[in-house]
C-alpha cells in the first residue's frame, strides 16, 4: 500500500528528508553540457523534489555517488597516514530500474569479489535507494532484453505528477516522515488535505525501441573476429563510454605531492578506462591492448561473457549511455546484436 499527496504535501515529506539524508537524484544543470548552451543531465543535490528530472535518462549514472571521480584514500606526511572520514550522514539516491540494478554490479565487485574494499562500503553500508518508475522508453535503452526494466529491491518508490504525488515507502526513516503528514493531515478539519491510502505499483517498460539478443555460444574464436577491427578503427579511445557506465569500475592511482611541502600529499583512487591509452602499461614500457580493437573487444566481452561466466549475470544493465554518448557513434548493442547473428 502507499500513499497520494499532494504536491506540496511531498515537498514537506522531501524536506523533512534532507534534515535526514545527504539526497542525490539526476537534475538539469544548465550549460554544464559538451556544446556551448547546451544542459546536461546528472547526479547533483536537488533543493526540492521538484528539481529532479523525472522524465529523461540521466547522462551521466549515479555512481559518482558511491564511487567518487577522485576518492582520496588517505593523506600522508614523512611519518604518518590518515584516512578522510566517511559520509557523516545516510545517503538516499533516486535512480531508474536499470542503475537499481547496477547497484548489484558495484556491490558484487567491490563487496563480493573476495575482498571487501574498505571505502565503498562504508558510504554503500549508508546508501538508501528510491526507485523512480519509467513511463515511457529511452531511444537507447534496451533494458529489457537485459530484463533490468523492473526492479522491487528498492527502499522507496515515488512519483512527482502535475497535481500530486505517489509514496510506497517501505518500513524505518524513510516512512516516519510520510506518517507524521499522515497523522497531522488526520487532525484538519479539511479533509482534502488527508493524504489518501491507494495501492502504488511502480511504472516500467514492457518494451524497448532497441532491443539486443545476447550471444549465448561464444567461443574463442569470438576473440579474433574482424568486427573488433572495424570498431578499433573508428574508436578514438577516449573513454565516455566507461564513464557514463553505471557498472564500469576501473581505476587508477595518483600520489599528489604538495607544493608547500613536497614530504606530503595525498594517495587518490581515479576513475579510469579500459580504452584509454596507458591504461595497460606495465612497468619497462609494455603495454596490453595497445590496439583499440583489442580494447573494444575487451570491453564488450567482459560486459556479456567474462562476467557472466564468473558471477552468472551479466555486466551490462542494458541503460544505453554509452550509445547515447560516444562521440564516433559506435553502438555497443548494435555489436552485441552482430556477434548473436555471427554465431548463430
Amino acid at each position: 500500500m502507499g500513499y497520494q499527496v499532494t504536491c506540496e504535501q511531498a515537498e514537506a515529506v522531501f524536506s523533512s528528508w534532507k534534515e535526514q539524508y545527504d539526497i542525490f537524484a539526476p537534475i538539469r544543470m544548465e550549460g554544464e553540457g559538451c556544446f556551448s548552451d547546451t544542459d546536461v543531465i546528472r547526479y547533483g543535490q536537488p533543493d526540492r523534489l521538484s528539481d529532479i528530472v523525472w522524465d529523461k535518462k540521466s547522462d551521466y549514472s549515479f555512481k559518482e555517488v558511491l564511487l567518487k571521480i577522485h576518492e582520496v584514500l588517505f593523506y600522508f606526511t614523512e611519518d604518518q597516514t590518515t584516512v578522510p572520514k566517511g559520509p557523516e550522514k545516510e545517503i538516499l539516491i533516486f535512480l531508474k530500474s536499470c542503475d537499481l540494478h547496477a547497484v548489484k554490479r558495484l556491490d558484487q565487485i567491490y563487496l563480493k569479489n573476495g575482498f571487501e574494499d574498505f571505502y565503498y562500503k562504508r558510504v554503500r553500508e549508508k546508501a538508501k535507494f528510491i526507485l523512480m518508475g519509467c513511463e515511457t522508453t529511452c531511444d537507447s535503452g534496451f533494458c529489457v532484453s537485459m530484463g533490468t526494466n523492473y526492479s522491487d529491491n528498492y527502499d522507496g518508490y515515488v512519483k512527482l505528477e502535475a497535481d500530486h504525488a505517489l509514496f510506497d515507502l517501505k518500513e524505518g526513516g524513510l516512512l516516519e516522515s510520510l506518517e507524521v503528514l499522515v497523522s497531522e493531515a488526520e487532525r484538519d478539519l479539511n479533509n482534502a488535505a488527508k493524504p489518501k491510502q491507494i495501492t502504488v505499483t511502480p511504472d516500467y517498460v514492457k518494451e524497448n525501441k532497441e532491443k539486443v539478443t545476447l550471444p549465448k555460444n561464444l567461443s574463442n574464436e569470438s576473440f579474433t573476429k574482424e568486427i573488433w577491427k572495424e570498431y578499433g578503427s573508428r574508436c578514438i579511445g577516449c573513454g565516455r563510454c566507461n564513464f557514463a557506465c553505471p557498472t564500469c569500475t576501473c581505476f587508477t592511482m595518483q600520489d599528489i605531492y604538495y607544493k608547500e611541502n613536497a614530504k606530503a600529499g595525498e594517495r587518490r583512487r581515479v576513475w579510469a578506462s579500459c580504452q584509454v591509452d596507458g591504461y595497460t602499461t606495465m612497468a619497462g614500457g609494455h603495454e596490453f591492448r595497445k590496439d583499440q580493437g583489442d580494447r573494444m573487444r575487451f570491453k564488450v566481452m567482459h560486459k556479456i561473457y567474462d562476467y557472466e561466466k564468473r558471477f552468472g549475470y551479466p555486466m551490462c544493465v542494458g541503460c544505453g549511455r554509452c550509445d547515447d554518448i560516444c562521440p564516433e557513434y559506435i553502438s555497443y548493442s548494435n555489436c552485441v546484436n552482430r556477434l548473436a547473428k555471427e554465431e548463430e
